[in-house]
């Protein structure tokens, strides 16, 4: 599967790994906030997480590229890199 396909699913739901000052200057509609350097402690908050597609995002890529390789870590699958910001809204239009 694409991350165009991944993106359309209805079921998808985003995380954005920024800071709460970045995820206040904008972000995905719906997206959960859970900052990179919380992440570890709080990743247990995504609803539907290994059961429903969840998109990881930040400003570049490299934090939501981080998300997902400790998750894949402890074994969790249906997890997704959507890298950039910027490249995940083009995805979603």
């Amino acid at each position: 599967m694409t991350l165009k396909e991944i993106t359309a699913d209805p079921a998808a739901k985003f995380v954005d790994v920024r800071s709460p000052m970045e995820f206040n200057s904008g972000h995905v509609g719906g997206a959960v906030n859970i900052p990179l350097d919380d992440f570890v402690f709080r990743y247990k908050e995504i609803d539907g997480l290994g059961k429903t597609p969840v998109i990881f995002y930040c400003r570049s890529g490299n934090r939501s590229s981080r998300a997902v390789e400790y998750l894949n870590s402890i074994g969790i699958k249906n997890i997704y890199d959507g890298g950039a910001i910027s490249d995940l809204v083009t995805y979603l239009n």
